[in-house]
């Protein structure tokens, strides 16, 4: 890594520095809401566009060409490496689906880790085109954390109950743990990869760990996710974790160990920091939290909104992002008045 790069606003904010004001990226920045990225999607399906290097690193660039973000985030999908671990993925238009899940133990034979520079070979190259021409902007790889991968697994595609998975872990602990693990596994090697192929940071993005009791975040989704945690920290790149929806756990997802917390838009950014800071077993920097719905509203609320967050997150450690990911109908004007709001601040 150059020394401009490691000198970043946004590695700086991840290491918990000071910042003269807080680095911009937002979760799904690369995506429907920008012209040049449907443009590209008119000619390719959206799984045939993850496997394309050469259009996943383009689309990649095209919000940092756009904005100016001060980090990249890796054009992919959570689901890419279930694929490789042996459970195919279709995209819809209703969205994932796996025509084969894991409902009974006998499934878990079908399920297994991968070699990343096989399986997934087309990530790796999409990193390796994109780290030239990003220049001292950073990028960041990411996975989905075991939890939300196992529900994938379980459901065969996104769910309101998650009945299927609850009831998998309940009526098959030892597999269920067996199967977490072996994502949490599969998930190291790959976010590994990602980062030897160029990657300057990595997050982990747990969207439905919200639907957890405390219980059942003790007992199965806190141990993978922390020892994954841990193998990724000890290669030294920042480790951003997402729990989407997971206000009411915050307390004891600080135990996890992470450089960083992204923190979704249901709590506001200095209680989110105090809730984490109750258990945080070291130091750690947020990332967040404006509501993406904010985007929608005139100019001026996007400011004042905007304004707060930075407020709250304070003048070091704090990676200012959406407080889950950017939707297709947000203006672009409406992104442009982000940024200046952001870079006022």
């Amino acid at each position: 890594m150059t020394a401009s790069r490691a000198d970043s606003l946004f590695l700086r904010a991840c290491r918990g520095e000071a910042t003269p004001r807080p680095p911009l990226w937002m979760m799904r920045q690369a995506g429907r809401y920008l012209p040049e990225y449907r443009e590209i999607r008119q000619g390719v399906s959206f799984l045939e566009l993850c496997k394309n290097p050469a259009l996943a690193a383009e689309v990649t660039l095209q919000p940092i060409r756009r904005f100016g973000f001060d980090a990249a985030i890796l054009f992919s999908d959570l689901l890419v490496p279930l694929e490789a671990m042996g459970l195919p993925v279709e995209f819809t238009e209703q969205g994932p689906t796996l025509p084969a899940p894991v409902r009974t133990p006998e499934d878990l034979a079908r399920v297994h880790r991968f070699d990343p520079a096989r399986e997934t070979s087309f990530v790796l190259e999409t990193i390796s085109r994109l780290r030239p021409a990003l220049g001292d902007t950073p990028l960041i790889g990411f996975a989905g954390a075991p939890f939300t991968v196992a529900t994938y697994a379980i459901e065969g595609k996104t769910s309101k109950t998650f009945a299927e998975t609850k009831k998998f872990f309940y009526r098959h602990p030892s597999e269920a743990h067996r199967l977490l693990a072996t994502i949490g596994e599969a998930t190291r090697a790959y976010l590994e990869a990602q980062l030897d192929a160029g990657a300057d940071a990595v997050q982990l993005f747990d969207s439905w760990v919200g639907v957890v009791s405390a219980e059942d975040w003790a007992e199965f989704v806190f141990p993978p996710t922390a020892a994954l945690i841990a193998a990724l920290r000890a290669r030294g790149a920042p480790v951003i974790y997402f729990g989407n929806g997971a206000t009411t756990i915050l307390d004891r997802i600080g135990k996890l160990g992470a450089d960083v917390y992204g923190i979704d838009w249901r709590l506001p950014l200095d209680e989110a920091r105090a809730r984490l800071a109750t258990t945080a077993t070291r130091p750690f920097a947020v990332q967040g939290n404006l509501d993406p719905a904010v985007l929608l509203a005139p100019a001026e609320i996007i400011a004042a909104r905007a304004a707060d967050v930075v407020r709250r997150g304070g003048k070091r450690g704090h990676v200012f992002n959406l407080g889950h990911g950017i939707t297709p109908e947000t203006p672009l004007a409406s992104v442009e008045a982000l940024v200046r709001a952001v870079h006022a601040a």
